[in-house]
């Protein structure tokens, strides 16, 4: 009998173990290939020409230096977003590499409150897509400056619980970089699209389902540790 107790709990943490090296792996997987996107976009951008990648389609406001100022400082810190954001949930860095989570962290906090926020809402306003496309990024935009800074804030009063729930939510929205051109590919693949109503539809679908997710992630997690903690 205590021979088989003794092999159900190994075999319960082989399990275990084997489930995060494969969720891991997946995370891991899905952002190398986000990271290439994404690198792909800034590489074509390199040669400030005005008639490479999405500025084909921006045509009308090349020669307005604010827009086309924001959209450079946009697409060139992306990454360096993407990648700071990505460090503050590795438990590995959390616990052997403590400053250098709190490094990044300020490095992907002030990418966004002071880069990334103004210059995103620069380009919202001037979106393809008429106002449904407009509403959608302004709102995006302004999600993502609120749950970073709130993240900001509750990890200097000490609330490491609410901290990590608005990093999620802040990444979720830092990940829709990536989302919104997967949704692109996805839809264009699937349905014949007039450009404007794809464009309509993937800046919403950029954003709203990862917050979906999040917050069902957030919720699921919440549920677990009631269960866990709660008397028998």
């Amino acid at each position: 009998m205590l021979a088989l107790t003794v092999n159900l709990k190994i075999n319960y943490r082989v399990t275990g173990v084997l489930k995060n090296t494969f969720k891991n792996f997946l995370v891991y997987l899905i952002l190398t290939a986000g990271t290439f996107l994404m690198l792909r976009i800034i590489v074509e951008h390199f040669s400030l020409h005005p008639d490479v990648g999405f500025l084909k389609v921006k045509r009308e406001y090349i020669g307005n230096q604010i827009w086309r100022t924001a959209f450079y400082i946009h697409v060139f810190t992306s990454i360096l977003t993407l990648l700071a954001g990505f460090t503050q949930f590795s438990s590995y860095i959390l616990k052997e590499h403590k400053n250098l989570h709190r490094i990044m962290g300020r490095v992907y906090v002030f990418s966004i409150l002071f880069i990334n926020f103004p210059a995103g809402m620069i380009m919202a306003f001037y979106a393809n897509g008429l106002l449904p496309t407009r509403i959608a990024f302004i709102i995006l935009d302004s999600l993502w400056f609120w749950f970073t800074l709130r993240a900001f804030l509750e990890i200097k009063k000490g609330n490491i619980k609410a901290h990590k729930q608005f990093m999620m939510r802040s990444y979720a929205l830092t990940f829709s970089a990536i989302t919104l051109r997967t949704w692109k590919i996805v839809l264009s693949s699937l349905f014949v699209l007039s450009p404007l109503a794809l464009y309509q539809i993937e800046a919403w679908m950029g954003f709203v389902p990862n917050l979906f997710l999040v917050e069902w992630l957030i919720r699921k997690k919440k549920n677990s540790t009631t269960k866990i903690t709660s008397p028998v």
